[in-house]
């Protein structure tokens, strides 16, 4: 069995290191050192299953700049490109996953194509239309940056889509794929979900859109309790003793950031455009209204914290995640730029990208006990405890330590 994988992100090299162990794997990207990285078996990413698999399995995986070399030959197809939100139309950017679609259709129109990118429901059933195949199917992934490879290999479910009026030699092609996915697991029981494209697209959007609701009703309990002088971890760990709530998911952020749930929110409430609702938009607006709070918080700190009018204030670590080299829309990237605006000097403190002097032009600080010096306040999405020795003026809604 020949696989070619598009893209390799956390979701595509988690993909195509999974399915690695068993079938001839090429993935595909268009940056030359990736690939490098990935043929001398380094990881691009920081994630530590996937660095465990490349040091110790034995992997039938290389990477190539080459789509034709990749697709050519492919029983199968997994595009995992970057679908970002466009403010402007209010729908995803999918002119990457219609590209590739266009390319693998050009070399080998027999591959069965599988989509991995997230995108807008009845986009799978429109691309279908469109290139006049029935060749393509849907099937999400529920990954977390850092444990992406972990989370193909532990899955809490695997989905995979065909339409009801599919023939069944397509049909087979998609329990095929999932058989294929579940026999490289790590667990016996994980249940496959059989549904339409268009239902399959929704389970994604919402299961996203849950967890953004749920982030942001933490962070709403906490800027209560942090307004009225509570604590925060009392209540929490009151409230998620509750069978029907939980105590996982539960630690207060700055706010939702990251590679899925800010656009995937967004994404839903636009396919909610003709469809009464309330709660998707107070989602949305939740997470701008916590991070409005939470720059206040800080501007007001960093004033009672200097005696001088040039007020520094220091953030440690670009990140949404401890264990993450992601920053790509993340929170405190928004509350700086609000900072800014109340004329806050801000440094910057962040490992992964040492080797130059600013981002975006903030200063960035490359020696830690300098960067701790530097700062009258330290803010910290996610306390680590490195901070220790400075931690009375760390300002950080982090109340369990863990994402």
């Amino acid at each position: 069995m020949k696989i070619a994988v598009a893209g390799t992100g956390y979701v595509g090299l988690s993909i195509a290191t999974l399915l690695a162990k068993s079938h001839e794997v090429i993935a595909v990207d268009i940056l030359p050192d990736k690939v490098e990285l990935i043929n001398n078996r380094i990881s691009p990413i920081q994630d530590e299953y996937i660095e465990k698999y490349f040091s110790e399995k034995k992997l039938n995986l290389r990477a190539t700049l080459d789509y034709e070399e990749a697709y050519s030959n492919a029983d199968y197809v997994i595009i995992a490109v970057p679908t970002n939100y466009d403010t402007v139309t209010n729908y995803f950017d999918t002119s990457h996953v219609e590209s590739v679609i266009e390319d693998i259709l050009k070399l080998n129109s027999s591959a069965c194509i599988i989509i991995k990118s997230t995108i807008p429901v009845g986009f799978t059933k429109k691309v279908r239309e469109k290139y006049n195949t029935e060749n393509i199917i849907f099937s999400p992934e529920f990954l977390r940056e850092s444990k992406a490879l972990y989370d193909t290999l532990y899955p809490s479910r695997i989905i995979v889509s065909y339409e009801r009026t599919d023939a069944i030699n397509l049909q087979e092609k998609a329990k095929f794929f999932a058989n294929m996915l579940k026999k490289e697991t790590l667990i016996d029981d994980v249940e496959i979900l059989f549904m339409e494209s268009t239902e399959a697209e929704a389970v994604k959007l919402f299961t996203n859109t849950y967890l953004a609701l749920r982030v942001s009703y933490f962070n709403e309990l906490d800027t209560y309790a942090e307004m009225k002088g509570l604590d925060t971890a009392a209540i929490i760990k009151g409230i998620g003793l509750d069978p029907r709530i939980g105590l996982d998911y539960n630690n207060p952020s700055f706010g939702y950031g990251g590679y899925c749930l800010p656009k995937d929110t967004k994404q839903l409430l636009a396919n909610f455009n003709d469809v009464p609702q309330n709660m998707i938009s107070a989602v949305v607006e939740s997470n701008t209204t916590r991070k409005e709070f939470i720059s206040e918080q800080i501007f007001k700190l960093a004033q009672s914290n200097s005696l001088e009018n040039n007020i520094v204030v220091g953030i440690y670590r670009l990140t949404m995640k401890s264990n993450s080299d992601n920053f790509r829309q993340s929170s405190i990237q928004d509350i700086m730029k609000l900072l800014s605006k109340k004329g806050v000097r801000l440094i910057i403190f962040e490992q992964t990208i040492k080797n130059i002097d600013t981002f975006e032009g903030y200063d960035v600080v490359n020696d830690i006990n300098n960067f701790k010096s530097l700062s009258h306040l330290i803010v910290a999405n996610r306390y680590d405890s490195i901070l220790d020795d400075v931690k009375h003026k760390v300002y950080t809604r982090d109340i369990f330590g863990r994402d």
